[in-house]
């Protein structure tokens, strides 16, 4: 067994904490406080967490939900299995095979 490094999102839960249910909830806020994005912005940042985040959202986000970037982001460590030997992975396609393919040329159309 090995350890993943894991970061959680936790936006939605925060928000909920917040008595904010719709990902909309957050676009006044968060313009109010200089960060104008749109709606379809919102939405991506509230349900998937983001690869990047501009840290002046990240800021605004806190202040708008009373929290820390460490509320946000949750590092957390995962127990994983390590790599599997090649014998071990379970049913494969060992066994199967292509199968020729065989090209036809279309014949003379009756009538030409």
């Amino acid at each position: 067994m090995t350890s993943k490094l894991v970061i959680r999102w936790n936006l939605r839960q925060l928000m909920a904490e917040s008595g904010m249910f719709a990902t909309t909830d957050l676009v006044e806020p968060l313009r109010q406080r200089g960060v104008d994005i749109s709606r379809q912005m919102v939405h991506r940042v509230v349900t998937k967490a983001p690869q990047r985040i501009n840290l002046d959202l990240l800021a605004a986000l806190c202040d708008v939900l009373g929290c820390t970037p460490n509320d946000l982001l949750e590092l957390r460590h995962e127990q994983t299995e390590g790599p599997r030997a090649v014998n071990d992975s379970g049913p494969g396609i060992g066994d199967l095979r292509p199968i020729r393919a065989t090209v036809r040329r279309p014949g003379p159309v009756a009538g030409e």
